[in-house]
């Protein structure tokens, strides 16, 4: 969690507002309660593997969102819909197990929490249990606050998701800006019942950058923009559209950082044309009789 106006730097666990230590402090949900009384951005990214969640954890990143996203990006699906539990919880224990510091956040998938708070409470243990997650993330405002309640009141932390809500795509109509015009009330009262419900966050998806300001204002608990504008409290980004690793079009809010998919493709060729020379592997590549 780093001020807005600070540059650039090394990681450094002291910047997490908790009292320093010999190594890296683990975030914890009352540093998201800190970080929005102090004005600092808190920052994350999704991840699905052990690798990538060293690599962010050693940047700094706050929080590892082990999202349903998987689906599209991991495991071939078109939507997040058809993705299981049973599919996420390896994905999750990869990523806690990594994780020195960042905040480990699993994804409740499609049809583990809808049926009403003692299937989101079961979904959730199955994730803290097996995959050693330090919180879950559930979609739905108003409609799953009860599932919220029941979660929290159980000592699981729950970080809620509304405005776009990618499980709910086919019921929206597609990938649609949410909260413009009358719906702006809605997205509201959606955001006070996720705080009302005990959330410690709230990730607020593809919401008009003057709404989510005024959501932001208005709550006591972190907002965490993806497509909302600079006005939360926080960021998120599927790492493979900030790091160019996804082919085609991406959504307009994301800044690509890297170019991963030319790093590999050029790799991948390169490779491929040494071992069909014979110049791989090399004498020094190989070992001697």
């Amino acid at each position: 969690m780093q001020s807005p106006d600070a540059a650039v730097s090394p990681p450094d666990p002291a910047r997490i507002p908790s009292e320093p230590d010999a190594g890296p402090r683990r975030v914890r949900i009352r540093h998201f309660a800190r970080a929005k009384e102090q004005g600092l951005k808190i920052t994350g990214l999704t991840s699905y593997d052990m690798l990538t969640a060293g690599v962010f954890d050693e940047a700094g990143i706050d929080f590892l969102l082990v999202g349903d996203s998987a689906g599209n990006t991991v495991l071939g699906y078109d939507t997040t819909v058809p993705v299981t539990v049973d599919e996420l919880i390896p994905l999750a224990r990869a990523v806690a197990a990594s994780a020195a510091r960042a905040l480990v956040v699993a994804d409740l998938p499609f049809g583990s929490y809808e049926s009403g708070p003692d299937q989101a409470l079961a979904t959730s243990v199955r994730f803290m249990k097996e995959a050693r997650a330090h919180a879950v993330k559930l979609e739905g405002g108003v409609r799953s606050a009860e599932q919220i309640r029941r979660v929290v009141s159980s000592g699981i932390p729950v970080m809620g998701h509304i405005g776009f809500t990618p499980q709910s795509e086919h019921g929206l109509g597609g990938h649609i800006i949410q909260g413009r015009g009358d719906a702006a009330e809605a997205l509201l009262a959606d955001a006070r019942a996720v705080q009302d419900a005990g959330a410690f966050a709230v990730v607020l998806e593809m919401v008009p950058q003057g709404i989510a300001r005024r959501v932001s204002e208005e709550l006591r608990i972190p907002t965490i923009g993806i497509g909302a504008g600079n006005g939360t409290d926080g960021q998120i980004l599927v790492w493979t559209d900030f790091a160019g690793l996804t082919s085609g079009r991406v959504p307009r809010f994301v800044r690509r950082y890297a170019d991963m998919r030319a790093v590999l493709l050029d790799a991948a060729t390169r490779y491929r044309d040494d071992v069909v020379s014979g110049t791989f592997p090399a004498e020094a590549e190989s070992y001697s009789d």
